[in-house]
């Protein structure tokens, strides 16, 4: 029997009046990798809190079997961390301006050199980089003890994970399995529910279609006519009373029935979108940008040099590259705002149609705070109300929530509004930088179809890989100060590159088998002592015919 690390009962906490926590019992053991997701807003950071020791919950008990340490997801690092992980993780020394990327690698570092045999991690690879976020997954993955993670990252998920945990509506449910194993039992679930609903429904017509038959059956019964003698008449009323009472009865029992049936809930459905947004006003020209930059430079150091950039109209360009290689700040330059102390030398020419809207980090200052989400999300927009509550209900933000204040929501629900009111609008470029940080994985998904139908012209800023993979239709990649185009999906450019790395590798293999059939050739010409002709001869032929099969 596995050891238990944590044991956590009846955990209830309070934000106001509302329970956003509310688990009855909670189990952790050694060497569990255990996913934990849910919506923003349903309480992950503050369940780990609590995990943590750092935050105490309004009623229960969690007894902890070992130290735990908390790669939290905002805020400065609480320690530096080991000279050696602060190396492998190229965690900058604290300073002032450090980039979000460079902020998440100290907490990182910083909570990997506590050694603790529990890891608690929320949010882990936010604003990494592909390498970093490699780099984290490997050393996840080497953790002896047991893992809690938060993420979004569904390709982490399903690498790291052997149980899913799920936080609605305060509860936990349980699944095993990875990320797509916990998709597929969903379903299953998701299907099963589907099925109760409408069995009960079924069952639920045909009572009250049978309790109405019985009304009308005791409503036909006629009493004894007026000219019937005295005894037809009581027998025929004793006979009508007797037919009433029996219909009555079987009436009541029916209504019991009723009363008894176990009310199932149906399934949440998605509303679909009905149109494509951003195609209120389409560009007619081939391209909705084309750009050459000579120099952009950020304070003393050069981000990027000769490169050219072209957007076609109606594309999905995803631009991609490491931490601090400048695609926010190109962002920023291709649209006449740029980030303070960086420079842009080039030119930039912007489709005269072209209507731009962009999403940035600092997207919230977009929004104004004392109205309601649903008045935000249709400021500027082209849509009506149906259309807005539509959009933000599949960006999970739905029922009475769209009539709240933004200055309640949470940061994760504010960037939900930013999005709905940049996806509403009459935008028809429209450019996002690292748009699922602060979304949960069930708005990522949903946000990756409103994304893949949209109308207009998209260019994107992402280290979620799958994001990426469902969403771009073609790449801009920044690598050692230059910009490369890509024209094709992430899965068409790795499969591509998987096979120039095949090619290459079968020409040295080549190459090395050449230079040995030569050697072969020249002993066989002039032999050395102790050689064997026919031997040298087979390997020579045994030579020959591997350069045929690694050549195909």
């Amino acid at each position: 029997m596995p050891k238990i690390m944590l044991e956590a009962n009846h955990i209830v906490k309070y934000y106001g009046d509302q329970a956003v926590l509310d688990i009855d019992r909670l189990t952790l053991y050694d060497g569990e990798r255990v996913g934990l997701i849910g919506e923003n807003g349903t309480g992950k950071s503050t369940l780990l809190a609590i995990l943590s020791g750092e935050l105490e919950p309004d009623s229960g008990t969690v007894r902890r079997r070992g130290p735990v340490a908390l790669i939290r997801q905002s805020g400065e690092a609480r320690l530096d961390g080991s000279q050696r992980l602060r190396s492998e993780f190229r965690a900058p020394d604290a300073r002032d301006g450090l980039s979000g990327g460079e902020q998440t690698r100290r907490r990182i570092a910083g909570a990997l050199s506590e050694g603790a045999a529990l890891l608690l991690a929320d949010e882990p690879t936010t604003d990494l980089d592909a390498a970093g976020v490699a780099r984290l997954r490997q050393r996840l993955s080497q953790h002896e003890g047991t893992l809690v993670l938060v993420s979004h990252d569904r390709e982490l998920l399903n690498a790291l994970c052997t149980r899913i945990l799920h936080l609605e509506d305060g509860h936990i449910a349980d699944f095993p399995g990875g990320y797509d194993a916990y998709q597929r039992e969903l379903e299953r679930r998701r299907a099963h529910q589907q099925f109760e609903y409408d069995q009960y429904r079924a069952e639920q017509s045909r009572l009250k279609a049978a309790m109405q038959q019985k009304a009308e059956w005791a409503a036909s019964v006629k009493k004894a006519p007026k000219r019937m003698g005295n005894s037809e008449a009581r027998l025929h009323t004793r006979e009508y009373t007797n037919a009433v009472l029996r219909q009555s009865s079987a009436k009541k029992k029916l209504e019991g029935r009723l009363e008894r049936l176990e009310k199932k809930e149906r399934p949440r459905d998605l509303p679909d979108i009905k149109m494509a947004l951003g195609a209120s006003k389409p560009l007619a020209a081939r391209t909705a940008l084309t750009a050459r930059c000579d120099r952009l430079t950020a304070g003393n150091r050069v981000l990027l040099a000769g490169a050219s950039l072209t957007l076609p109209t109606g594309s999905r360009t995803a631009l991609i590259g490491e931490n601090g290689c400048g695609k926010t700040t190109l962002l920023r330059a291709l649209i006449g705002k740029p980030s303070p102390g960086t420079r842009f030398e080039g030119i930039v020419r912007l489709n005269p149609g072209a209507h731009v809207g962009m999403f940035d980090q600092d997207h919230a200052k977009a929004l104004d705070f004392s109205k309601t989400a649903l008045d935000n999300a249709m400021a500027g927009s082209a849509q009506d109300v149906s259309t807005a509550r539509t959009v933000l209900a599949r960006l999970n933000l739905r029922g009475d929530a769209v009539f709240k204040p933004v200055s309640v929501l949470s940061g994760g629900e504010r960037a939900k509004v930013a999005l709905a009111r940049l996806l509403l609008s009459e935008v028809n470029l429209l450019i996002l930088d690292e748009p699922t940080n602060h979304l949960d994985l069930f708005t990522m998904e949903a946000l990756e179809g409103l994304l893949a139908n949209y109308g207009g012209t998209l260019l994107f800023v992402s280290h979620d890989r799958a994001f990426v993979r469902a969403v771009a239709t073609r790449l801009w990649t920044i690598e050692g100060g230059a910009l490369s185009t890509f024209e094709g999906t992430l899965d068409r450019m790795e499969a591509e590159k998987r096979r120039d790395r095949d090619a290459e590798e079968r020409r040295l293999q080549v190459t090395a088998l050449e230079m040995r059939l030569a050697a072969l050739a020249a002993r066989m010409s002039a032999p050395r002592k102790g050689d064997r002709p026919e031997a040298l001869n087979a390997e020579y032929e045994q030579t020959l015919e591997e350069i045929r099969r690694v050549k195909g």
